[in-house]
């Protein structure tokens, strides 16, 4: 079964932190200049919670509240769950269903190795499909005889 470090030795390791410091604007300028749906908000490397766009549309543009002003500790998700290398992409997709959440940092000892989003693992299911629909379709047109 696929696993959850597969889909990061494919796309890579790098998760990206910001501060809790830091503002709601300094977030959002990280986030776009990364193409990333979210930042895991460090302390000395360790997660202390993790900020999305979700989290921003909702606690401070719905909330009215200033971008420039607001520390992102104020607004961020601070339960942050997580994942191991190990676990199945199935098991990673069923977390993100139960949690409503479109993120999940990855930890192994303790450490952050990595980050996946829910649109990792659709395109990462995406491709399972494409490969069993391959294999089947050779299978009835008799490849395989």
């Amino acid at each position: 079964m696929d696993s959850v470090g597969e889909i990061l030795s494919r796309k890579g390791r790098n998760v990206y932190t910001i501060s809790p410091e830091a503002t709601v604007v300094e977030a959002v300028q990280s986030m776009c200049a990364r193409h990333v749906g979210a930042l895991l908000v460090s302390i000395d490397g360790a997660p202390s919670g993790i900020i999305s766009e979700r989290d921003v549309m909702t606690r401070v543009i719905l909330a009215r509240r200033d971008p420039a002003t607001t520390p992102v500790a104020g607004v961020m998700t601070c339960e942050v769950v997580c994942v191991e290398p190990s676990t199945t992409t199935r098991q990673a997709m069923a977390v993100m269903t139960e949690r409503r959440c479109r993120h999940l940092p990855v930890v192994q000892d303790g450490r952050v190795v990595g980050m996946i989003s829910i649109g990792d693992l659709v395109h990462w299911a995406s491709r399972e499909q494409e490969a069993e629909i391959k294999m089947l379709t050779e299978y009835v047109q008799g490849v395989y005889s």
